[in-house]
């Protein structure tokens, strides 16, 4: 069943290259079809087989379709473009050397298109390579530390049981819940990243979910879990439906909830508001904080960057990943997202999704 599958798998790129192979190839004959009704001069005909050469080697994977399109070419262009018409004729004076040189130059320029391309995917392997190896740093960084917090209050309790009173141990198990409670939503977030990572051509199951209960459960959850500051909410007065995988973008939500309790200095509110704008769901979520330094704003979304400006106590709370996990989750919704201060105080953090056509 295995075997079946990766079979499957491996054969839908060879498949889908062929296709647009023969689709550019069709396209050329019958654009050189059309203007010999016009012109009944051929000489244009080498050079548009040419042009559409480079466009499969363009958008095709691999060497061997762009050189298959340059040798198709030529025979096309000898069988339906070269008198005797109808005939393959590889004997007109000059017609050889022709010939030659439209596969030369066809060949050439797939193999240039396809070395770039090479060039391209390399560049971009050794990006998300770098990405991996940042993030990785972090996580260990971020883990060790209440993974060390939890061991020392467990262990505290049970080398001091006899003399430990009710609220100490209350408040040594309380602060090992808290750190537990971080690390599973820190997992969480990373398999989040991982699976949308795993695979470029990810795609999410996304159905219209009204924002109004998508807002009221995150909300719910949030001051559940921490109460302060206080979390005021808006929303439209008309129903608004967005696609979206619901779990995925209250995830979204939650992160940038819990983000702006644990790094908005000084904040003592807290809002979070949806509205529509043209074709476009706009989330908000911002403080009246002490707004995020300006030398972090190009890399709050980065996945690995430190608040170095933070209490060593707090280093744990490292919101780089969970900014990343959402962003990474708009993304893959097609939609944007920024993040700035306002002018009055205070952090704003924005997602953009689209609607769709038919809302």
């Amino acid at each position: 069943m295995k075997r079946s599958l990766l079979r499957q798998q491996a054969s839908r790129p060879i498949v889908s290259n062929v296709l647009r192979t023969l689709f550019f190839l069709t396209v050329a004959t019958g654009i050189c079809i059309l203007l010999r009704m016009i012109d009944n001069r051929d000489t244009y005909v080498p050079m548009l087989f040419i042009l559409f050469v480079f466009l499969v080697a363009r958008y095709t994977d691999g060497f061997w379709y762009g050189v298959g399109a340059s040798l198709a070419g030529v025979l096309l262009v000898n069988y339906l473009f070269t008198y005797p018409y109808f005939n393959f004729n590889f004997t007109l004076a000059g017609y050889p050397i022709t010939i030659l040189c439209m596969l030369v130059v066809s060949t050439a320029t797939s193999m240039l298109t396809t070395q770039n391309k090479r060039q391209e995917q390399i560049r971009i392997e050794a990006e998300k390579e770098k990405t991996r190896s940042n993030l990785l740093r972090a996580v260990s960084h971020d883990l060790r530390t209440p993974l060390t917090s939890i061991l020392g209050a467990i262990s505290a309790v049970i080398e001091n049981d006899r003399i430990l009173g009710s609220e100490e141990r209350l408040s040594l198990l309380h602060d090992a819940q808290d750190d537990a409670r971080w690390l599973i939503k820190m997992v969480e977030n990373l398999l989040t990243i991982t699976r949308i990572d795993a695979d470029e051509n990810t795609r999410l199951y996304k159905e219209p979910e009204a924002v109004e209960e998508l807002i009221a459960s995150a909300a719910a959850k949030h001051r559940k879990r921490f109460g302060e500051p206080p979390l005021s909410v808006s929303i439209p007065s008309e129903l608004l439906m967005v696609p979206m995988d619901a779990v995925l973008i209250e995830q979204v939500i939650t992160n940038l909830l819990e983000n702006a309790v644990l790094h908005a200095k000084g904040a003592d509110r807290i809002t979070l508001s949806v509205r529509r704008e043209d074709s476009n769901a706009v989330f908000e979520v911002s403080d009246n904080g002490a707004g995020i330094p300006e030398k972090l704003l190009p890399h709050i979304f980065d996945g690995y960057f430190r608040q170095n400006y933070e209490e060593e106590g707090d280093s744990k709370r490292n919101m780089g990943i969970g900014l990343s996990v959402c962003e990474t989750i708009v993304r893959a919704h097609n939609g944007t997202m920024s993040a700035f201060n306002k002018e009055g105080g205070g952090a704003v953090f924005r997602f953009i999704l689209p609607l769709g056509e038919e809302y």
